[in-house]
């Protein structure tokens, strides 16, 4: 591997070290290769072979389509800003410029979306392609661009992807990236031309990953397995709303014209029909299996941005001008999600040498490559954030299978079929067929043969009709029709005020996200857009629903009127970190029955109150050090019990020791935060982690569990063996903010049945809450003696807490030398699990980063030009680029870069200068 990188490490190396750091490397993938596959396969695969996808950046390069010249202005970290004369010249340059940078990239993305990866990686990639096919998001995108989307829309993405296939014509698979050399040498692969439909399917898969609730109603239900209905509820305790502040404090939902309003106060009386106040309390018997076979399939599924829907966070706050030092608005964003090389996001800027009708954008941000517009930014005149609102809008249905068809209301109806393909290189092409049923909802345990035969075999309860040929999971996902999202980036890309964005957050269908506004006069407010379903009265979305019968079907939406915002509230701030969207007292649908629990957002909503209630005013610094927070809120709450304890042994007593006068942050470089997130990882295992199905707890983590289906008189002596079948960043107990509240609503209850452990073989039985933490801490130490040697002044939270940066694709099953040139790390971080600097780790799986903050951007509404902005890793997708990988160092540290936008300070900042010529 890499040499190891830490996040103080010291001076960066200047630009000839840096140079003569790459020569080296590439000398050495020279060398590596001629070693492997001879002198020959060396030769071939060469400097120049390495080098011949590098984008230029000088000189001139002419475009068919263009209808000017069109200036691509890079800085020194290889962050284009791009300036034309009309929209589609501009966004033309936009797919030309990424393509350069991140094509393949975009082509994996594009055949995950359409689900062709066996195309390009051949047959272990089918199962995969399988279930993206009957997810069927490229349909659906197909159908988007075909209906819905208007027409300037088609138009810029039209644009875009004259401009991608501008760059592929002429260039062979190793013109384009390393990647493709690879590819090469194992199947006859060639990159496809671009198509509009491409850049549309994209926020299908970002959709996918931020879908809210699906994996926790899929938990809820193997729980049942093990745990009774108490026990569950005890592992999902309601939110705290008096603690941990809602987004909307302000404003109330008026039953009587059915809309939000952000200065008013609730009237008229609300109905909760079909809202879905009340929950189902339990889910079919016999599901437990099928859900189990459903996780598999859902977790081998590629991720887009996140974590296969787990663990998905983000900050975003916006401080009004009475607040800060400007007298103008600061507005803070860093969405969190999987760590990935290259960095999911792209920056640029997108500008009109002169606005007008003919060209109507000066824009510049974040986005992804192979997507036109910006997602994340600020224009001349505004600047949004987004986070995952979390809000429900997928639900699975067990569905009786009858012959050909399905059961609904007392009626067999035929399912909707259609076959697909799969091609597969290197072997003969698969056939699928996909059956949905009349309201669309796709079959997916048609995807796995076990889940099959289980629907067969399925126990389900009385009031249930006749298995007939079994029972099957459908899926029921907003995102499956088709909406406007891509409208909605266009819009709000040139929006010049809070009305012109609201009216274009209208269509942001999917995925829905917690919008945070600002503009140059003074204005904050906030969104809730998306297209979020209504439910019957006593079905919540939070379990799985019976299929057979029409009153679980959704009801329709809620109308956007009624979504919850605020514009310019009283208290001169607004916080969004993923807690819950408003109070459910004064709201009367249920958005969601699994927020994230509001402890990063209350901890940035506690620095703020403090720096205000201080006298102090905010400055673009200040937000940026919020976003470095690493205090742990959680330990804040044991340390103190932890510290209690009467400890026998020297080593656990000296290890103790540590956490005494500790302040609670989690710098990379503390012991103490290394020694209680242990601690926190083993009170986790033992009180709960041990005692959860295995389809929950982490692979290769074997009990002796009581069975639970035997025949006869029970037996308490009877045990088997079991084991763990997540994967390490999937498992539970995982440590967020979830388990902080389970653990907080007992800590009082010393003798809670939860601190109770039964006798072994090696340990002693456990009664009590301190019992059971003295054990977790003998643990942790012996735990953290192994990892980090005996010696505790040697120990640090960053030993542990590393970041590896992996390619997605080569660089995770590629070859090992592949590996290496594809791959760097490790970065050893600071920060945690539910932080504000949310290095997220995995409890249940160890404490490697498992996500991070994706990018940190302060947008300052003062002065456009002295906002600040970071990516994960860097501009560019080629592996030995300067900019593959030049802003990490940055990021870990957590430094921000100047952030030009107005053409003056731009062009200070050019590093060099690409003119496209028609």
């Amino acid at each position: 591997m890499p040499p190891n990188t830490t996040a103080s490490s010291g001076q960066k190396p200047g630009k000839s070290g840096r140079k003569k750091g790459r020569k080296a490397r590439l000398f050495l993938i020279v060398l590596v290769l001629a070693i492997i596959g001879g002198i020959a396969f060396g030769a071939y695969w060469s400097v120049s072979t390495v080098r011949a996808s590098f984008p230029q950046t000088k000189g001139s390069i002419k475009l068919d389509g263009l209808s000017g010249p069109v200036d691509v202005k890079r800085d020194g970290n290889g962050i284009p800003q791009v300036y034309a004369s009309s929209d589609e010249d501009l966004f033309m340059a936009q797919g030309f410029v990424q393509a350069q940078d991140r094509f393949y990239e975009m082509d994996v993305r594009r055949h995950m979306t359409s689900g062709r990866l066996s195309e390009m990686f051949g047959s272990g990639q089918v199962k995969n392609d399988e279930f993206l096919r009957t997810l069927g998001w490229d349909r659906v995108a197909q159908k988007e661009y075909d209906t819905k989307l208007s027409a300037s829309t088609k138009k810029y993405l039209q644009a875009y992807a004259k401009g991608v296939n501008a760059y592929l014509k002429g260039k062979d698979g190793k013109d384009i990236s390393l990647e493709y050399a690879a590819l090469g040498f194992s199947n006859d692969y060639s990159p496809k031309q671009w198509t509009p439909v491409d850049s549309v399917a994209w926020l299908k898969a970002m959709a996918w990953d931020l879908r809210g609730n699906m994996q926790d109603e899929i938990d809820r239900s193997l729980m049942t397995s093990r745990l009774g209905p108490k026990q569950i509820a005890d592992l999902y305790p309601e939110y705290p709303y008096s603690r941990n502040k809602a987004i909307v404090q302000e404003g109330a939902y008026d039953s009587v014209s059915g809309t939000y309003s952000p200065a008013g106060t609730a009237s008229g009386s609300a109905s909760t029909a079909g809202t879905g106040l009340a929950g189902n309390t339990e889910a079919p018997s016999g599901f437990q299996s099928q859900l189990s076979g459903l996780y598999d399939v859902l977790d081998n599924v590629p991720t887009a941005v996140g974590v296969n829907g787990n663990g998905i966070g983000s900050n975003s706050w916006v401080v009004s001008g009475s607040h800060t030092i400007t007298g103008k608005p600061l507005l803070a964003n860093d969405p969190h999600l999987s760590a990935s090389l290259p960095s999911v996001w792209y920056q640029m800027g997108l500008h009109c040498t002169s606005l007008s009708a003919k060209c109507q954008y000066d824009v510049a941000g974040y986005t992804f490559a192979g997507m036109p517009g910006v997602v994340i930014g600020h224009n001349q005149d505004i600047a949004w954030g987004m986070t995952n609102s979390g809000v429900d809008v997928t639900d699975l249905y067990l569905e009786k299978i009858t012959g050909e068809g399905y059961t609904y209301d007392g009626k067999v109806l035929p399912f909707t079929t259609r076959k697909e393909t799969i091609k597969v290189a290197g072997a003969a092409s698969k056939t699928i067929v996909v059956r949905s049923t009349e309201d669309g909802m796709p079959l997916l345990s048609d995807r796995d043969d076990e889940l099959v035969k289980v629907g067969k075999k399925a126990t389900v309860d009385s009031g249930a009709p006749d298995r007939g040929d079994g029972y099957a999971i459908a899926l029921r996902w907003t995102a499956l029709n088709p909406g406007n999202s891509m409208d909605a980036v266009f819009e709000m890309d040139k929006a010049s005020d809070w009305t012109e964005f609201r009216k274009a957050s209208t269509s942001f269908d999917v995925p829905s996200q917690n919008l945070v506004y600002a503009d140059t006069e003074g204005n904050i407010g906030y969104q809730l857009p998306g297209k979020i379903p209504t439910r019957a009265e006593g079905d919540d979305g939070s379990l799985p629903s019976p299929g057979w019968e029409s009153k679980y079907r959704w009801t329709g939406y809620i109308k956007q009127s009624a979504l919850p915002y605020e514009y310019n509230p009283k208290r001169g701030y607004i916080v969004t970190a993923n807690q819950a969207v408003v109070d459910k007292d004064k709201y009367p649908y249920t958005l969601t029955t699994d927020w994230g629990y509001g402890t990063r957002s209350q901890r940035i909503n506690d620095l703020i109150e403090s720096k205000i209630n201080g006298g102090g005013k905010i400055s673009t610094d200040d937000m940026r050090q919020m976003q470095l927070d690493n205090s742990s809120e959680i330990a804040k709450l044991i340390v103190p019990k932890l510290l209690k304890i009467d400890v026998a042994d020297k080593d656990v007593r000296q290890a103790q020791k540590l956490l005494e006068g500790w302040d609670y942050t989690q710098d990379s470089d503390s012991a103490a935060a290394a020694y209680f997130n242990a601690t926190w990882r083993n009170i986790l295992k033992l009180a709960f982690g041990n005692k959860l199905p295995k389809e929950l707890r982490v692979k290769g983590q074997c009990l002796n569990v009581d069975r639970v289906d035997t025949t006869g008189p029970a037996d308490e002596d009877q045990k088997v063996r079991e084991c763990g079948e997540r994967d390490a960043d999937q498992a539970q107990p995982d440590g967020g903010d979830r388990w902080f509240e389970v653990v907080r609503k007992i800590m009082n209850d010393e003798k809670n049945d939860w601190w109770k452990l039964p006798k072994t073989r090696t340990q002693k039985a456990t009664d009590t809450r301190d019992e059971l933490f003295g054990r977790a801490m003998r643990d942790a130490r012996w735990e953290l003696t192994a990892k980090l040697g005996k010696d505790i002044d040697t120990w640090s939270w960053g030993r542990l807490h590393r970041l590896f940066l992996k390619n997605q694709t080569l660089g995770t099953e590629g070859p090992r030398f592949l590996q290496y040139m594809l791959n760097r790390g490790p970065w050893k971080l600071g920060g945690g699990e539910a932080t504000v600097n949310a290095t997220g780790w995995n409890a249940a799986g160890g404490y490697g980063v498992v996500w991070v903050p994706s990018m940190r951007m302060v947008v300052n509404l003062g002065d456009l030009d002295k906002s600040k902005w970071i990516n994960l890793s860097g501009a560019s997708g080629h592996a030995y680029s300067a900019h593959y990988t030049d802003q990490t160092d940055l990021w870990a540290k957590g430094e921000l870069l100047p952030w030009a936008f107005s053409e003056k300070a731009v062009g200070k900042r050019t590093s060099d200068t690409l003119v496209l010529e028609p």
